[in-house]
């Protein structure tokens, strides 16, 4: 077997830390579940120590689509603004705002990643985006979904919250992690086009009479 190396895989403005071993899954990768994989993750903690920034990590879930895929399982994700605590918070938030129960938090981890660029943009932007998280109070990502709510629902009408929520509709539903776990395929552009793809299986619905259906657009 291939010895592993981490590499960071990236969609669009998105960058993930990973490590693979010959994944035939291109777009993502992961560890090995093997005592390695702890020493790797231990490893981007005391580089992201060393440089004062945080590091977000975790393990994608045994029942999602991705763990079927890949030969393992963790990530990690580096932060250049913000610190792993201001991380978790604002991975937390971006939870609240699009809960989707199965959906694992590394694909809430590129919005957080996305955010956290644009914050070490500058200073400016960075002092801004540290006090919007800030103003979700203290332990708020330990919080129950319900009291989350209620927090985000305190500032909804706010820039914090509306710029958080309009970055996460553009990030967290235009990466293959996402597309995964709603079942969604991606552009079909590449590969032939939707019609002879299962455009028309349309499985929940009853067969258009022929007589109805209307000429088929190819031979």
């Amino acid at each position: 077997m291939a010895a592993c190396r981490w590499i960071r895989w990236t969609a669009g403005s998105c960058s993930l830390t990973v490590e693979s071993i010959s994944s035939p899954w291109q777009t993502l990768a992961a560890v090995t579940t093997s005592a390695g994989k702890a020493d790797s993750l231990q490893s981007v903690d005391r580089r992201s120590f060393v440089r004062g920034v945080g590091v977000l990590s975790g393990v994608l879930a045994l029942g999602s689509p991705l763990a079927a895929l890949l030969p393992g399982r963790a990530w990690a994700l580096e932060l250049k603004a913000l610190t792993t605590l201001q991380g978790a918070t604002l991975l937390a938030m971006i939870r609240t705002i699009a809960p989707h129960d199965g959906l694992d938090d590394a694909a809430y981890a590129l919005v957080v990643n996305s955010i956290d660029a644009d914050g070490a943009a500058s200073s400016e932007a960075g002092d801004s985006l540290k006090a919007g998280i800030a103003s979700l109070g203290e332990g708020f990502a330990r919080l129950p979904e319900d009291e989350r709510v209620q927090r985000l629902k305190a500032i909804e009408s706010g820039t914090f919250f509306q710029s958080m929520r309009v970055k996460t509709l553009m990030v967290l539903y235009s990466n293959p992690i996402a597309w995964a776990h709603f079942g969604f395929e991606g552009e079909a552009f590449s590969k032939g086009g939707y019609l002879l793809r299962g455009f028309n299986d349309l499985k929940w619905l009853p067969d258009v009479p022929l007589p109805d259906s209307g000429p088929m657009p190819i031979s």
